[in-house]
């Protein structure tokens, strides 16, 4: 009888802004701040990065629930916000975010020499992300230009539902041809990168710097002092961990690190969904 193949890790589904381009995932924060202002209220970068990495309708929608929000809104137009004001944030959020896109587009140090050596070690690379199809549009071609090209990529607007849900990582797993999902990582900034992963039944690793959830400048936190970065990574890290991360990273270079641990525990016959968090960088 022939011995049955070791599961071992076949591909990894990276998330865009934050994770592979645009350190700090500074793109869509000032779009917002600017939509939401043109209405005239006020929301904090803090706010706005909370809901990051979901389709930026639903991102819309859970800023529009935020108390604070609520307030403003009650206070300047004698009403909650309704699903049409929402449709109106988009309409200004949208050709604000297209304008700066193109500026936002750099890949983040250490992704293209990750991608190359995973798909050495025979894996295959695909993608998810918040941005419409017409965003991604951009991103890609910006990409591709400094020689970051995944295998597959798929936009927020092409699936029933975007993040948390898992269909673009399901998309990602139809087009790569690889099952089952517990032989896929997704390695995103965000909380809702974390849950994607989660529901989608793969290992789930959430990244650090360069993140939307760490929220600064690749120079920013290079200017940082050794303490304060310290305790900011701590902060996105212990959040990542209560969403659920399998595995917490500090920069996306790390990851070949936790897939070999992965792999091991694939061969001991464990699965994502009975693991909690596994291990953080410290």
């Amino acid at each position: 009888m022939e011995r049955a193949e070791t599961k071992k890790i076949s591909a990894v589904i990276f998330d865009w802004a934050g994770t592979t381009v645009d350190y700090g995932c500074m793109a869509p924060l000032e779009a917002f701040i600017q939509s939401f202002r043109k209405e005239g209220i006020h929301v904090t970068d803090e706010e706005v990065r909370g809901p990051m990495g979901m389709k930026k309708k639903d991102h819309i929608r859970a800023l529009l629930e935020l108390e604070s929000v609520r307030l403003q809104w009650t206070e300047k137009f004698g009403k909650l916000p309704e699903e049409s004001d929402v449709d109106q944030l988009y309409a200004s959020f949208e050709p604000m975010l297209m304008a700066v896109l193109p500026n936002y587009t750099e890949v983040i140090p250490g992704a293209i020499e990750l991608v190359d050596s995973l798909r050495l070690k025979g894996m295959k690379i695909g993608s998810t992300t918040g941005y419409t199809l017409d965003m991604m549009k951009v991103v890609t071609a910006e990409a591709e230009k400094q020689g970051y090209k995944p295998d597959y990529w798929i936009a927020s607007d092409e699936v029933p539902a975007g993040r948390p849900a898992p269909y673009m990582c399901y998309r990602n797993a139809l087009e790569l041809q690889v099952f089952p999902m517990d032989t896929c990582v997704k390695i995103g900034d965000t909380v809702s990168d974390i849950q994607e992963g989660i529901n989608a039944g793969a290992w789930s690793v959430g990244v650090i710097c360069g993140g939307s959830e760490f929220g600064l400048t690749e120079r920013q936190t290079q200017e940082l002092g050794e303490e304060e970065l310290r305790t900011r990574m701590a902060a996105v890290r212990s959040r990542f961990e209560r969403a659920g991360a399998h595995f917490t990273v500090d920069a996306i270079a790390e990851l070949e690190t936790v897939i070999e641990e992965i792999n091991q525990r694939l061969a001991r016959g464990e699965h994502p969904q009975a693991c909690g968090v596994l291990r953080s960088e410290a």
